[in-house]
Protein backbone atom coordinates (compact mmCIF):
# COMPACT_ATOMS: atom_id res chain seq x y z
CA UNK A 1 0.00 0.00 0.00
CA UNK A 2 1.47 3.33 -1.03
CA UNK A 3 1.68 6.21 1.41
CA UNK A 4 0.74 9.76 0.47
CA UNK A 5 3.17 12.31 1.90
CA UNK A 6 1.67 15.73 2.66
CA UNK A 7 3.74 18.72 3.75
CA UNK A 8 1.90 21.87 4.79
CA UNK A 9 3.49 25.31 4.90
CA UNK A 10 1.51 27.58 7.21
CA UNK A 11 1.71 30.45 9.67
CA UNK A 12 -0.78 28.65 11.91
CA UNK A 13 0.15 24.97 12.41
CA UNK A 14 -2.20 24.77 15.39
CA UNK A 15 -5.10 25.30 12.98
CA UNK A 16 -4.73 21.68 11.88
CA UNK A 17 -4.56 20.03 15.30
CA UNK A 18 -8.28 19.33 15.75
CA UNK A 19 -9.19 18.38 12.13
CA UNK A 20 -6.32 15.91 11.97
CA UNK A 21 -7.06 14.31 15.33
CA UNK A 22 -10.55 13.02 14.48
CA UNK A 23 -12.51 11.09 11.87
CA UNK A 24 -11.16 9.71 8.59
CA UNK A 25 -8.00 11.80 8.42
CA UNK A 26 -6.91 10.55 11.85
CA UNK A 27 -7.64 6.98 10.75
CA UNK A 28 -5.50 7.49 7.65
CA UNK A 29 -2.64 8.92 9.74
CA UNK A 30 -2.86 6.11 12.31
CA UNK A 31 -2.85 3.48 9.56
CA UNK A 32 0.10 5.25 7.88
CA UNK A 33 -1.88 5.72 4.68
CA UNK A 34 -0.93 9.39 4.79
CA UNK A 35 2.00 11.11 6.45
CA UNK A 36 1.32 14.75 7.31
CA UNK A 37 4.02 17.20 8.41
CA UNK A 38 3.42 20.82 9.36
CA UNK A 39 6.02 23.52 8.70
CA UNK A 40 5.93 26.95 10.37
CA UNK A 41 6.66 29.61 7.76
CA UNK A 42 7.60 32.13 10.46
CA UNK A 43 10.64 30.00 11.31
CA UNK A 44 12.10 31.52 8.14
CA UNK A 45 10.99 35.07 8.99
CA UNK A 46 13.44 37.95 8.84
CA UNK A 47 14.99 39.80 11.78
CA UNK A 48 14.21 39.58 15.46
CA UNK A 49 10.49 39.98 14.77
CA UNK A 50 10.47 37.14 12.23
CA UNK A 51 8.91 39.37 9.56
CA UNK A 52 7.12 37.41 6.85
CA UNK A 53 5.27 40.12 4.91
CA UNK A 54 5.53 43.63 3.51
CA UNK A 55 3.48 46.26 1.66
CA UNK A 56 2.64 45.54 -1.99
CA UNK A 57 4.56 47.36 -4.72
CA UNK A 58 2.33 49.79 -6.55
CA UNK A 59 0.29 50.54 -3.45
CA UNK A 60 -2.94 49.08 -2.24
CA UNK A 61 -4.37 47.58 0.91
CA UNK A 62 -3.04 44.56 2.74
CA UNK A 63 0.32 42.85 2.97
CA UNK A 64 2.15 40.38 0.73
CA UNK A 65 4.18 37.41 1.92
CA UNK A 66 7.86 38.03 1.16
CA UNK A 67 9.65 35.78 -1.37
CA UNK A 68 12.84 35.60 0.73
CA UNK A 69 10.72 33.95 3.47
CA UNK A 70 8.39 31.60 1.64
CA UNK A 71 10.93 30.38 -0.96
CA UNK A 72 13.49 29.13 1.63
CA UNK A 73 10.65 27.58 3.65
CA UNK A 74 9.55 25.65 0.56
CA UNK A 75 13.12 24.73 -0.42
CA UNK A 76 13.73 23.20 3.02
CA UNK A 77 11.19 20.44 2.34
CA UNK A 78 12.73 17.31 0.74
CA UNK A 79 11.21 16.59 -2.66
CA UNK A 80 11.19 13.96 -5.38
CA UNK A 81 10.46 14.11 -9.09
CA UNK A 82 6.84 13.31 -8.24
CA UNK A 83 6.36 16.15 -5.75
CA UNK A 84 3.53 18.55 -6.59
CA UNK A 85 3.20 21.95 -4.90
CA UNK A 86 -0.18 23.58 -4.45
CA UNK A 87 -0.83 27.14 -3.34
CA UNK A 88 -4.31 27.63 -1.93
CA UNK A 89 -5.61 30.72 -3.72
CA UNK A 90 -9.06 32.07 -4.70
CA UNK A 91 -7.72 32.79 -8.19
CA UNK A 92 -6.56 29.23 -8.72
CA UNK A 93 -7.88 26.24 -10.64
CA UNK A 94 -11.14 25.04 -9.12
CA UNK A 95 -10.68 21.95 -6.97
CA UNK A 96 -13.39 19.36 -7.60
CA UNK A 97 -14.09 15.65 -7.24
CA UNK A 98 -12.20 14.80 -10.42
CA UNK A 99 -9.10 16.55 -9.07
CA UNK A 100 -9.47 14.75 -5.75
CA UNK A 101 -9.75 11.39 -7.51
CA UNK A 102 -6.72 12.11 -9.71
CA UNK A 103 -4.61 13.05 -6.70
CA UNK A 104 -5.76 10.02 -4.73
CA UNK A 105 -4.82 7.70 -7.59
CA UNK A 106 -1.60 9.30 -8.82
CA UNK A 107 -0.04 11.67 -6.29
CA UNK A 108 2.71 10.45 -3.95
CA UNK A 109 3.84 13.73 -2.41
CA UNK A 110 2.08 17.07 -2.22
CA UNK A 111 3.22 20.30 -0.65
CA UNK A 112 0.36 22.62 0.27
CA UNK A 113 1.17 26.29 0.85
CA UNK A 114 -1.36 28.25 2.88
CA UNK A 115 -1.35 31.89 1.93
CA UNK A 116 -2.37 34.77 4.17
CA UNK A 117 -2.74 38.52 4.00
CA UNK A 118 -3.20 39.92 0.49
CA UNK A 119 -1.30 37.08 -1.13
CA UNK A 120 2.15 35.67 -1.85
CA UNK A 121 4.83 37.30 -3.97
CA UNK A 122 4.44 36.05 -7.54
CA UNK A 123 8.12 35.12 -7.71
CA UNK A 124 7.51 32.26 -5.27
CA UNK A 125 4.94 30.80 -7.67
CA UNK A 126 7.36 31.09 -10.59
CA UNK A 127 10.33 29.63 -8.71
CA UNK A 128 8.41 26.75 -7.13
CA UNK A 129 6.14 25.92 -10.05
CA UNK A 130 3.25 25.87 -7.58
CA UNK A 131 -0.22 25.14 -8.94
CA UNK A 132 -2.75 27.62 -7.59
CA UNK A 133 -5.82 25.79 -6.30
CA UNK A 134 -9.20 27.22 -5.26
CA UNK A 135 -11.99 25.52 -3.33
CA UNK A 136 -14.67 27.92 -4.55
CA UNK A 137 -15.64 31.36 -5.71
CA UNK A 138 -15.20 33.06 -2.36
CA UNK A 139 -12.34 34.46 -0.28
CA UNK A 140 -11.15 32.95 3.01
CA UNK A 141 -8.99 34.58 5.67
CA UNK A 142 -6.22 32.11 4.94
CA UNK A 143 -5.43 28.96 3.04
CA UNK A 144 -5.65 26.64 6.04
CA UNK A 145 -9.39 26.00 5.78
CA UNK A 146 -9.08 25.32 2.06
CA UNK A 147 -6.12 23.00 2.64
CA UNK A 148 -8.12 20.93 5.11
CA UNK A 149 -10.90 20.55 2.53
CA UNK A 150 -8.45 19.32 -0.11
CA UNK A 151 -6.72 16.89 2.25
CA UNK A 152 -10.02 15.48 3.50
CA UNK A 153 -11.42 15.04 -0.02
CA UNK A 154 -8.29 13.25 -1.25
CA UNK A 155 -7.66 11.16 1.86
CA UNK A 156 -11.09 9.58 1.99
CA UNK A 157 -10.56 8.22 -1.54
CA UNK A 158 -7.36 6.37 -0.63
CA UNK A 159 -7.63 2.58 -0.29
CA UNK A 160 -8.08 1.48 3.30
CA UNK A 161 -9.44 4.77 4.67
CA UNK A 162 -13.19 4.25 4.34
CA UNK A 163 -14.76 1.19 5.86
CA UNK A 164 -16.65 0.47 2.63
CA UNK A 165 -14.64 1.13 -0.53
CA UNK A 166 -17.88 1.47 -2.51
CA UNK A 167 -19.29 4.18 -0.25
CA UNK A 168 -17.88 7.06 -2.31
CA UNK A 169 -18.66 5.69 -5.76
CA UNK A 170 -22.21 7.07 -5.88
CA UNK A 171 -21.61 10.27 -3.96
CA UNK A 172 -22.29 13.78 -5.18
CA UNK A 173 -20.10 14.87 -8.11
CA UNK A 174 -18.70 11.39 -8.78
CA UNK A 175 -20.75 11.05 -11.99
CA UNK A 176 -21.17 14.20 -11.88
CA UNK A 177 -24.58 14.21 -10.23
CA UNK A 178 -25.71 15.32 -6.82
CA UNK A 179 -26.35 12.39 -4.52
CA UNK A 180 -29.90 11.07 -4.19
CA UNK A 181 -31.99 11.49 -1.04
CA UNK A 182 -31.10 9.16 1.83
CA UNK A 183 -33.44 7.51 4.36
CA UNK A 184 -33.13 5.22 7.37
CA UNK A 185 -35.46 3.80 10.05
CA UNK A 186 -38.18 4.47 11.10
CA UNK A 187 -40.30 4.09 7.97
CA UNK A 188 -42.52 6.97 9.06
CA UNK A 189 -41.53 10.04 11.06
CA UNK A 190 -43.91 12.89 11.88
CA UNK A 191 -46.15 11.90 9.02
CA UNK A 192 -43.33 11.66 6.46
CA UNK A 193 -42.86 8.22 4.93
CA UNK A 194 -39.92 6.62 3.19
CA UNK A 195 -40.57 6.29 -0.58
CA UNK A 196 -42.27 2.94 -1.07
CA UNK A 197 -39.82 1.80 -3.76
CA UNK A 198 -36.99 1.76 -1.19
CA UNK A 199 -38.81 -0.74 1.00
CA UNK A 200 -39.73 -3.22 -1.71
CA UNK A 201 -36.41 -5.03 -2.08
CA UNK A 202 -36.28 -4.68 -5.89
CA UNK A 203 -32.72 -3.42 -6.37
CA UNK A 204 -33.19 -2.56 -10.04
CA UNK A 205 -36.16 -0.34 -9.21
CA UNK A 206 -34.26 1.18 -6.29
CA UNK A 207 -31.30 2.09 -8.49
CA UNK A 208 -33.64 3.56 -11.11
CA UNK A 209 -35.36 5.67 -8.43
CA UNK A 210 -32.04 6.87 -7.07
CA UNK A 211 -30.88 7.89 -10.53
CA UNK A 212 -34.09 9.80 -11.26
CA UNK A 213 -33.88 11.46 -7.85
CA UNK A 214 -30.26 12.46 -8.46
CA UNK A 215 -31.12 13.91 -11.85
CA UNK A 216 -34.01 15.90 -10.37
CA UNK A 217 -31.84 17.20 -7.53
CA UNK A 218 -29.06 18.17 -9.91
CA UNK A 219 -31.38 19.87 -12.40
CA UNK A 220 -32.88 21.96 -9.60
CA UNK A 221 -29.79 22.83 -7.57
CA UNK A 222 -26.83 22.55 -9.97
CA UNK A 223 -28.16 22.57 -13.55
CA UNK A 224 -24.65 23.38 -14.79
CA UNK A 225 -23.61 19.81 -13.97
CA UNK A 226 -26.16 18.27 -16.35
CA UNK A 227 -24.19 19.49 -19.37
CA UNK A 228 -21.08 17.75 -18.01
CA UNK A 229 -22.60 14.28 -18.07
CA UNK A 230 -20.84 12.01 -20.60
CA UNK A 231 -22.77 11.19 -23.81
CA UNK A 232 -22.91 7.48 -22.98
CA UNK A 233 -24.80 8.31 -19.77
CA UNK A 234 -27.88 9.23 -21.78
CA UNK A 235 -27.45 6.20 -24.02
CA UNK A 236 -27.35 3.88 -21.01
CA UNK A 237 -30.38 5.65 -19.56
CA UNK A 238 -32.58 4.63 -22.47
Amino acid sequence: MKQLKIDILTLFPEFFESPFSVSMVKRAIDKKIIDVELHQIRDFGLGTRRQVDDSPYGGGAGLVMKPEVIVPAWEAIPKTEKTVTFLMSPRGKLFNQNTATDLAENCEHMIIVCGHYEGIDQRFIELSGAVELSVGDYVLTGGETAAISVIDAVTRLLPGVLGNEESFQNESFSLPLLEHDQYTMPREYRGLKIPKVLTGGDHAKIEAWRLRNSLAKTAKTRPDLISKLPPDFWENLK
